[in-house]
This record gives structure tokens, sequence and C-alpha cells, in this order.
């Protein structure tokens, strides 16, 4: 095996400067004549430490970030030779193996969904074939279609999207349906604050995503596909047009593919940015050249979706744990998880953490060992206040509860929700009424408007939080925000609504006092309302 020189070039990697990276090294190569291969990969997952620069050589791989393009002569003189045997910081060196075991923020990760992403270019099938890439395909087009969806269910993968609805039941309630053509959907609508799952995976792996929807065709009978990605991401869409095409070469789209009978076409659908689209049936509104808003369920999407006829929804996530799951089988998938979710989970843990990016553990994992021994705890040593899950639909869970594993259950149990990965830590210089109110601004800005509790009724919410912020509010209004979260929560018609007084709830729930002192006193304990720590903002 020749020495290889991976850089990682995801939408993270490129914003902290690997463009350049990559042309000093590739400069280096030509000036120095050594005999490399410079690669390009997705995302490692150790955002923190972009870029990063992986040389390997055989069994030895040694792992550098940040990698600035000042520092890779140092770097690729320690193993070329040159320059005098100048001095590299031990620092820059994040891993010297190949496991990346030796490296903090990985050895705890499981990766199943993540596993070839920042290892194989993502825009070359031969990449991807070479790491068992479409072996779960030709599995699967010589089962019946009902022995893989036995096997989607015997994995008890849950959708990753946030609801955990179990994925082979719905493909079997999609199959059983007698109307004709049906449709597949992958959710790559990714619209969280903070949130990047999705687009690390299609950007480091693209090929698996695709190959997880053909075998779900393959389970339900379905003869298009439909990637609704946000136009903001603009390599993931690049990289799904590659792999398209590629696949399409290689015979896994199109016209009976792999001789089995099955017919299946992509497309490639960018959505415009409303949060609200992540919902499903906005979602095939958009799909259908409508207004993305919410209709009422049932019938739900498996019985009547797009176009009125049977569709199925998984998002990114979903789609890539399939090939790993015929692959090994669904007892090694179920296995990894709990009693109740099988596999794996990926987080975006961004925030007051040390070490922020993609993150990948097995269900049943708990928070605190993602927040502090990947995470690395809150940066300057500062306490850890609590984690926001499930991003502005999600709630608040607060640092005495972190030994909660990471299960749908369990989780919910704490008021917030797994939803489909985000995970933002804040220390002890977070005013949490304002931390609130972040998010439910972010929700009513959202907002489709189409039914009152949510479009109404989360504006009122916020003109709340803002007075309570101010130093102006009242027990009055504490009691009058309860209520109104109840109205919202019960009767919005989609998630958005019925989600957004979580950020609300729980951190009324958890940090009362910090409510109390506002109303109270005018005060913010942490000084980050209008107001200072031990002033009040009332006229005395």
């Amino acid at each position: 095996m020749s020495t290889v020189i991976r850089i990682g070039t995801s939408t993270c990697g490129q914003a902290a400067g690997a463009e350049s990276v990559v042309s000093a090294v590739n400069a280096y190569v030509d000036r120095r004549q050594v005999p490399v291969t410079v690669q390009r990969t997705g995302c490692l997952g150790a955002c923190h430490n972009e870029p990063l620069v992986e040389v390997t050589d055989n069994d030895v791989a040694v792992l550098y970030g940040p990698v600035s393009p000042e520092r890779v002569s140092l770097v690729l003189d320690r193993h070329f030779g040159g320059g005098g045997g100048r001095w590299v910081d031990p620092s820059w060196i994040l891993s010297r193996r190949p496991d990346h075991d030796d490296f903090p923020f990985l050895a705890r990760q499981t990766k199943v969904t993540t596993r070839l992403c920042g290892v194989i270019d993502p825009m070359s099938l031969d990449d991807y074939l070479a790491n068992g890439g479409y072996m779960a395909l030709r599995d699967a087009l010589r089962m019946p279609p009902e022995k893989v969806i036995a096997a989607v269910k015997d994995s008890r993968l849950r959708g990753r999207g946030g609801a955990g609805f179990s994925t082979g039941t719905k493909w079997e309630i999609t199959r059983r349906q007698p109307a004709s053509p049906k449709f597949l959907i992958c959710n790559a609508d990714e619209g969280d604050p903070g949130a990047f799952m999705n687009r690390t995976m299609i950007e480091g792996d693209p090929h698996r995503v695709l190959e997880g929807m053909l075998i779900a065709a393959w389970a339900i009978g379905a003869s298009k596909g439909y990637l609704y990605v946000r136009a903001e991401y603009p390599l993931a869409v690049k990289a799904l047009r590659n792999a398209i095409r590629q696949a399409a070469e290689y015979g896994v789209t199109g016209k009976n593919i792999l001789g089995s009978g099955l017919d299946f076409e992509f497309v490639i659908k960018e959505g415009a940015g409303a949060f609200v689209c992540g919902e499903e049936t906005a979602l095939m509104h958009s799909i259908e050249g409508q207004r993305g808003t919410p209709s009422m369920r049932p019938p739900y999407p498996s019985v009547a979706g797009l176009w009125g006829y049977p569709t199925n929804i998984n998002n990114v996530e979903s789609f890539a744990s399939i090939p790993s799951i015929l692959l090994h089988g669904p007892a090694w998938f179920a296995a990894l998880g709990t009693e109740q979710s099988g596999g794996t989970k990926a987080f975006a843990l961004t925030g007051a953490v040390r070490a922020s990016g993609l993150v990948e553990v097995p269900l049943g994992t708990p928070l605190r060992t993602l927040v502090e021994e990947i995470g690395g705890g809150c940066k300057s040593d500062r306490p850890v206040k609590a984690v926001q899950l499930g991003g502005p639909s999600g709630g608040c869970v607060p640092a005495e509860l972190l030994d909660t594993r990471i299960d749908y259950e369990d989780l919910r149990r704490t008021g917030a929700i797994m939803g489909s990965g985000g995970m933002v830590v804040v220390d002890d210089t977070t005013c949490m009424v304002d931390f609130a109110r972040y998010f439910l601004t972010f929700t009513q800005d959202e907002s489709c408007g189409k039914c009152v509790p949510c479009r109404v009724g989360t504006r009122k919410m916020l003109g709340i939080l803002t007075k309570i912020c101010h130093g102006q509010g009242t027990h009055q209004d504490l009691e009058r925000l309860t209520r109104l979260c109840e109205t919202v929560r019960t009767g919005s018609l989609c998630g958005l609504g019925t989600t957004a007084p979580n950020p609300v709830l729980t951190t009324m729930r958890y940090f009362e006092r910090e409510y109390v002192a506002h109303v109270d006193a005018g005060l913010c304990p942490a000084g980050i309302c209008s107001m200072r720590p031990g002033t009040s903002t009332r006229a005395a």
C-alpha cells in the first residue's frame, strides 16, 4: 500500500481553511517528488481540530490537527525527511493509531453510519466499493422483500429523525398498501440550529445513503426516491449528484437493477430553508410544488403521501443504518443499543464544550459520556449547567441528570426528546430564561402560520419571555406562560408547534429560581439579560 495523505474537506474543514492546506500539500508533494496519494475525504467528526490531515502508510497512521498551510512542511518532513529534522509540536498529533483509540474524542465512539466519513473520498465510487459498498444491496435483492423488512424490524432500528417510530414497521405498512406507484423520501432538511449530522454523512459517504434507500425501495416496492436536501448544503448536493451519476453507471439505479426486476430512480429536491419543511407533510407539499405547510394526519404518508400515493419517509441516518444491518445482521445492530432501541445515534455536539463535532455512540450511552469524556467538559473549566437536546423542539436536561441514558423513553421522562441529534451544552454563565427565549424566537420565526395555536401562541409566549428578560415580568406572567405552553402543545397542527414549548417548560421545571429572580427582583443571576447581577431594573 502506498502512502496516503488524507485531508478533510467537508464544510467544516473548508470553513477552517482546508482548501489552502490541500494546495500546500500538493505543492509539497510536487516539490519533493514523494510517492504518495493525496486524498480528499469527508469529516472525521473532530470539527474542533479542523483542518485535519492524516498520513497513512500500511499499518502506521498519524492524525494531525489543526494543520495550517504553514504547518504542512513541518508535518510532512516528519514522515518524508528533510528540513533538518524540524520540530513538530506534539499537540498537533491527535492520534498515532489507525483505529484512533488513542484520541479521546474518537476512542469512546462506535461508528456505524459514519464509519467511512473522513476515511474515503466521497466522490469516489471505487473507494466505497473497496469498503464493502453495495454488498448489502446485492444481498437484499436475493431476499424476499418481506425478509428484508423482518430484518429491519428485528434490528430495533427506530426513526432517527426524532419520532423514534419503528423503521421496519413503517416499511411494512407502506408495502401492504395496494395503491401504486409507491414513493420513497429521504428527509435531509436539517434545520435545527447547530445541527449538522445529515450534512456530514452525505458529504462524507453519499453512496451509503443511496444504498440504504435502494434496499428500502426493494422492501416496499417503490419506484422513485426523492432526496429532500436544503439548498444551504451545496457540498452535500454536489456529493449526491455525483453519487447518483456513478450509481447509474455502475448499474444500481435505473431499470432492472442487478437483474432483480427492481426499477428505481433518484430525484434531488433542494428545499428553500423553511424549518417547517422538516415535518413530513409540509415536506411532501414542497416536493409537489405547493407551499410547505403541514396537513392533518391521518392519513399518514405510508397510506397516502406524495400525490396521494403510499410514501415512506426516513431521514439520512435511518437510511445510512440499513447497509450495516444487512451486512452484520439485525442481532448485531440490536445488541449495540438498548432493550427497545437498537444501534447507534449520531449527535452534533456543540456549545460550551472543549471538543465539538460529530459524535456517534450506542444508544443507552449516558449523556455524561458525551459531554465530559468525549466533549472534554466545558471550556475554561466552567461547570456544565445543562444540555439542550433536540434543537428548538427539544428540552433542557440539567447537569444533575447527565447520567440519563441516551434513549427515547429515558430522555422523554426528563422533558427532553432525542430529536434528530442536536446537542448544545451550556455552562453556568448562561441565563436559562434567555436561552429558552432564543429557541422560542427561532420557532416563532419559522412558524408557517397555518394554525392559530402556533401562529399566535408562540408569539404571545415570546412576548412574555422577552418581558421577563427585561425585568418587567410578574408571577401572573409565569402562570400565563405555563397555560400558553399547554395550549400550544396540545392544539398545534404539526410537530413544530407541539414541541415549541419544550425549551420553556424544561427550563421552568429545572431552573425555576432563575425565572423567579427575574420576576421578583428584576435580576438576571447570570448577568445576560438587560441587567447586571445584584442590580434591579425596576425603579426604586
